[in-house]
């Protein structure tokens, strides 16, 4: 494994054949500045041209390509309008076959008669009869007095596909890449090492980028579409390798830092502990507490993720965490998403903490200015042992006495800087990221690979799952019906909707609306109210509290209540316009009941028509109470682009591999980078330049 400073996969795009300064800046944009960058963005499939299918061979619903010369192509009006189609008419040796393309007028002087060119889409069935191609991937074969090496490259074989980039026609992406290709030498620098790409019969990386991009003939379009040939396998488990490889790094490089005091548990802190348990702990519970406090009293600081379903007593864990840095004489921080969830962890931990010595304070951005600056002086001067806030805890002016644990919840909701601020205002604190939304197995070894993990599955003693329904929005009344009996029985409800009030862009149900039609016409003698995320923090404190007193029946709520409402006493959950909502999120939506020993209830509406993604979700969520199950539903139904919502989340974007396709190769990868590194045979790679170029090509993952 080398590193070689005259490496060709280093030049700059702009001199390859084809493309130039503007066309260079196209690729920049979509980061390929290097022939290196431009191999390692692969086709996003492939098609078997060698293949063709003979037009009166089509058959209906099959995805197929096929070749022929252009008989005719025009322009038709539709009764939208400025909506336009162009009709095209192909005939080989077997038939002819229309193609039409939807909206796209240039089209018209782009295909000229007799002109040879290859479609490749659905077969479909016209309306008048006959068969078609609906907005087919296209693509005009060169005459034939043209560069012969252009038919070696489009069609006769399986032929790469890739992705338009600015200006750059797939066909023009893959000129480009044959281009590079053809100036490669077989003897490109090696990153992997040998015996690593010989164990694992591994391509050379020369082979692997010819392959991958140009598959011999004889190679699988189905494996090749799959990600499952040879060179495809290669790349991915290069990218994987290295990225492991920075995670051993961050590991080896934690353990070498020492934290400024030492905690130390003895009886007198263990008899402080039970004082503030209200309960019990689960099995769970007590293992994750064990691994925490090992963790805090190792010399290096702790870094560790706390996974456990909504309800399952994460707070309770992280407050005796709290508890014995505090009596150690460090401070805490307890850093949460929102004001409404920050507000409702103070509250909890408050009064957790009434029999303890140590005193609690909140900071949140849209508190006044006068108890932000004594929250702020009683931590700096270290009368407060303990802050719960959001991110106004990161603010220049906030500082810190002796803070010594960091607590992130939901940290998937924070930015990396926003973690690594908080981290700097310690001198090496422990650090405990806790999140209520599970993270599958195949993320959990990329976004958080270089923290040690504890899981909480157990529920308290006493509950019971929920009963999930999903039901139309035409069985209302019968969901109405449901409520009104649990409120019969002295319960409460939760009715949740996703606007606080209607938009000129949206058909959804306002909570405003629907608050007061119920209030007025459906539930007319229960106590109704309306709780959103615009509401002033004292009207929202106000309602939360009648609610969890019971002086409010039903609460029409948006997302707000999302995570941190604690209330025993409601038993049913409506979510109106379910099929709006993301799974982890109705999720967490269904956790804000069945939190007392009553059977609770959770009715998923949903509003015609139906996809069929929202009725996967919907359908997943009424197969399952396990949130870890749910996570691995969601992950496949959203992909891990969108599972925690934003790239500054922490979860590195790969340029080859996938995560959910590639897990098993992850995973090899990962066992293949600590093992090497453990076996001391780094030595022959500067493991600096490693470091460096993965933290800037993944970000600061894991708690920055």
């Amino acid at each position: 494994m080398h590193r070689d400073t005259d490496d060709p996969l280093q030049s700059p795009v702009q001199y390859l054949k084809s493309v130039g300064p503007r066309r260079a800046e196209d690729l920049a944009t979509a980061g390929l500045r290097t022939v290196e960058d431009l191999l390692l963005s692969l086709p996003r499939r492939y098609e078997d041209r060698a293949r063709l299918t003979p037009i009166g061979s089509l058959r209906l619903d099959e995805r197929t390509a096929v070749t022929g010369e252009i008989l005719s192509c025009g322009l038709r009006s539709t009764r939208r309008r400025g909506f336009r189609i162009v009709e095209l008419v192909i005939q080989d040796d077997s038939g002819t076959v229309r193609a039409t393309f939807l909206n796209q007028s240039f089209l018209k002087d782009v295909f000229t008669p007799h002109a040879h060119v290859v479609l490749f889409g659905k077969i479909e069935r016209r309306r008048a009869g006959g068969l078609q191609l609906t907005n087919p991937d296209y693509e005009l074969l060169p005459a034939a007095d043209d560069d012969g090496e252009e038919g070696l490259i489009h069609t006769g074989r399986i032929v790469p596909v890739y992705e338009k980039l600015g200006n750059l026609t797939p066909k023009l992406r893959r000129r480009v890449a044959y281009g590079a290709l053809q100036r490669l030498p077989d003897d490109v620098p090696e990153p992997l090492p040998d015996e690593i790409r010989r164990r694992l019969e591994l391509p050379t990386r020369a082979v692997a980028f010819r392959d991958a991009h140009f598959p011999p003939t004889g190679c699988s379009v189905e494996a090749l579409n799959a990600f499952r040939t040879p060179a495809q396998r290669r790349l991915v488990f290069e990218e994987f390798f290295f990225f492991q490889l920075g995670l051993a790094l961050r590991r080896r490089e934690a353990a070498t830092i020492t934290k400024p005091r030492t905690i130390r548990v003895d009886d007198r802190i263990r008899r402080a502990a039970l004082a503030v348990l209200p309960f019990r702990l689960t099995s769970d519970q007590r293992q994750a507490l064990k691994d925490i406090v090992s963790d805090l009293q190792r010399p290096h600081p702790m870094n560790r993720l706390l996974q456990g379903d909504v309800g399952s007593g994460k707070t309770i864990v992280a407050l005796l965490a709290a508890l014995v840095a505090m009596e150690n004489q460090l401070q805490v921080a307890v850093m949460s998403p929102t004001e409404i969830l920050a507000e409702q962890h103070y509250l909890t931990l408050t009064r957790l903490l009434a029999p303890s010595r140590f005193d609690a304070v909140l900071l949140t951005g849209t508190m006044p200015a006068a108890e932000r600056r004594m929250a702020s002086a009683h931590l700096e001067s270290g009368a407060a042992q303990l802050v719960v806030g959001t991110h106004a805890l990161v603010q220049e002016a906030v500082r810190f006495k002796t803070l010594g644990l960091v607590i992130i919840d939901e940290q998937h909701r924070f930015g990396v800087m926003q973690r690594a601020t908080l981290r700097s205002k310690g001198h090496e604190p422990d650090v405990l990221v806790m999140t209520a939304t599970p993270i599958p197995r195949t993320l959990a070894l990329t976004a958080y690979g270089d923290l040690e993990s504890s899981e909480i599955r157990e529920l308290p003693p006493g509950r019971q799952a929920v009963r999930t329904t999903v039901r139309p929005d035409g069985e209302r009344a019968e969901t109405y019906a449901l409520i009104e009996r649990e409120l019969d029985g002295g319960r409460q409800a939760y009715v949740v909707c996703p606007l606080v009030e209607e938009s000129a862009k949206s058909d959804l149900s306002a909570a405003t609306d629907m608050a007061e039609h119920l209030g007025r016409k459906v539930f007319s003698g229960r106590r109704v109210a309306l709780l959103h995320g615009r509401m002033k923090r004292a009207e929202r404190d106000g309602i939360m509290h009648d609610f969890a007193a019971g002086h409010i029946d039903v609460l029409v709520a948006t997302t707000v209540i999302e995570v941190g409402i604690d209330v025993p006493n409601a038993t049913v959950m409506l979510v109106d316009h379910a099929e709006r909502f993301g799974l982890a999120q109705l999720h967490q939506l269904r956790g804000r009941v069945g939190r007392g020993p009553a059977q609770a209830h959770c009715v998923l509406m949903y509003h015609a028509p139906l996809s069929d993604q929202a009725r996967a979700r919907l359908d997943a969520l009424a197969s399952t109470d396990d949130g870890f199950e749910v996570a691995e539903r969601d992950l496949e139904l959203r992909g891990p682009g969108d599972f925690f919502g934003t790239r500054q989340s922490g979860l590195p974007v790969f340029r080859v591999g996938d995560v959910i396709r590639d897990h098993r190769v992850m995973d090899d990868a990962r066992r293949a980078a600590f093992a090497w590194l453990d076996g001391g045979a780094g030595a022959d790679v500067d493991l600096r330049a490693v470091r460096d170029g993965w933290a800037v090509r993944y970000g600061l993952v894991g708690v920055g």
